[in-house]
């Protein structure tokens, strides 16, 4: 794989293809990645793209596997991170400004370049691996640009980010006593809501 000048590029000599063999085990890895792609997901869940949107998204991965097995030309990361852009942008209404393009685009462009030599170890990892530990990173900056578009309750479901515990701790600081000057601290007295039993 080269990495010189930035650009991650696979696939040099044309010729070089996927074995019979291989073809299916690409098709998994490019499942398995996009499956941990939260903006994908998010966009799918939330239906940001109609109806459809789990169709658009199995066409992505199709589009994918087409890109990756049908190309005459030498593969470059750019062309797939357009290829997702795109994808994201046309058929979910989304542009992701995270970094998470990137992130997919390179593991693909590993798992391609493993499978090329023979190597099925990245798609071992994927399939052993808990879908949270190797999730593409939270994709905010999608997060943002559709709570606009959708409705107060809509928006507060895709607030994937947020603590439940933040309102719960804010009360305990409020109760948190100052000792005085010889390190007494005075506690109120607490109140019972109920009849003690026996």
């Amino acid at each position: 794989m080269d990495t010189s000048n930035g650009i991650l590029k696979t696939n040099e000599n044309p010729s070089q293809i996927l074995s019979r063999e291989a073809v299916p085990f690409l098709e998994e890895g490019i499942f398995l990645v996009l499956s941990r792609w939260t903006a994908l997901q998010m966009a799918v869940e939330s239906e940001w793209g109609g109806r459809e949107s789990r169709r658009k998204s199995e066409e992505l991965a199709s589009a994918i596997l087409s890109w990756f097995t049908q190309s005459k030309e030498p593969l470059y990361i750019d062309d797939l991170e357009n290829l997702l852009d795109e994808n994201m942008e046309h058929s979910f209404n989304t542009e992701i400004d995270d970094g998470s393009v990137e992130e997919v685009a390179e593991q693909l462009m590993v798992i391609h370049e493993d499978l090329l030599q023979g190597n099925f170890e990245s798609i071992e990892k994927l399939r052993k691996a808990a879908p949270g530990t190797v999730a593409v990173s939270q994709s905010r900056q999608a997060m943002d640009d559709n709570v606009d578009e959708s409705s107060d309750d809509e928006g507060s479901d895709m607030m994937v980010d947020e603590s439940p515990l933040t309102e719960i701790v804010a009360d305990k600081t409020e109760q948190i006593q100052v000792p005085d000057e010889e390190g007494w601290c005075v506690v109120p007295a607490r109140r019972h809501r109920g009849k003690r039993s026996g």
